[in-house]
C-alpha cells in the first residue's frame, strides 16, 4: 500500500470516528452527517470511499460488532465512554470485515484514535480489547 493511500485511510478513520461519535450522540441521519463533514471539514487528504464505507458499514453491523466487543469487555457496553465505543466499533469492523488491513494496523490505528480523542490512558483499554478481538478473528495472521 502506498504511503498516500495509508495516510488517506488513516485520515478516513479519524474523520469516521468523529462522525460515528456524532451519530451515536445525536442520532442524526448518516447521510446528513456525511454531508456535514464534506461541507465543514477539510476532507482533501481523506480516502473518501473508505470514510463512506466506515461511516455506513459500522452502523449497519452495529449489533454484531457490539456482540463481539461485549464478549471481551470487563464491564457493560453502556459503561464505555462514547469515544471508546466509536473507536472499538470502527476497529472491530476492520478486524472482522477488512482482512486487507493487517491486524497490527487496526490495533495501532485504534490506539492512535484513543490517544487523540479518548480519555487519558483509554488507549491501554482499547489495546487490550482489540488484542482479544484480533485473537478471535485474525489468529492465522497472528501466527505467521
Amino acid at each position: 500500500m502506498s504511503l498516500s493511500l495509508a495516510k488517506g485511510r488513516s485520515n478516513a478513520r479519524k474523520k469516521a470516528t468523529q462522525a460515528l461519535y456524532q451519530w451515536y450522540m445525536s442520532g442524526n441521519d448518516l447521510q446528513e452527517i456525511e454531508v456535514q463533514f464534506h461541507e465543514a471539514q477539510d476532507m482533501s487528504k481523506v480516502d473518501q470511499d473508505y470514510f463512506h464505507q466506515l461511516l455506513h458499514e459500522v452502523p449497519a453491523q452495529i449489533n454484531t460488532l457490539d456482540e463481539i466487543i461485549g464478549a471481551h469487555l470487563d464491564r457493560k457496553m453502556e459503561e464505555l465512554d462514547p469515544v471508546e465505543m466509536a473507536v472499538l466499533r470502527l476497529s472491530t469492523y476492520e478486524m472482522k470485515s477488512r482482512l486487507d488491513v493487517p491486524y497490527k494496523v487496526v490495533i495501532d490505528e485504534g490506539i492512535r484514535l484513543a490517544k487523540l480523542f479518548g480519555a487519558d490512558k483509554s488507549h491501554h483499554y482499547i489495546n487490550g480489547v482489540l488484542d482479544k478481538v484480533a485473537r478471535e478473528y485474525r489468529q492465522l495472521e497472528m501466527n505467521q
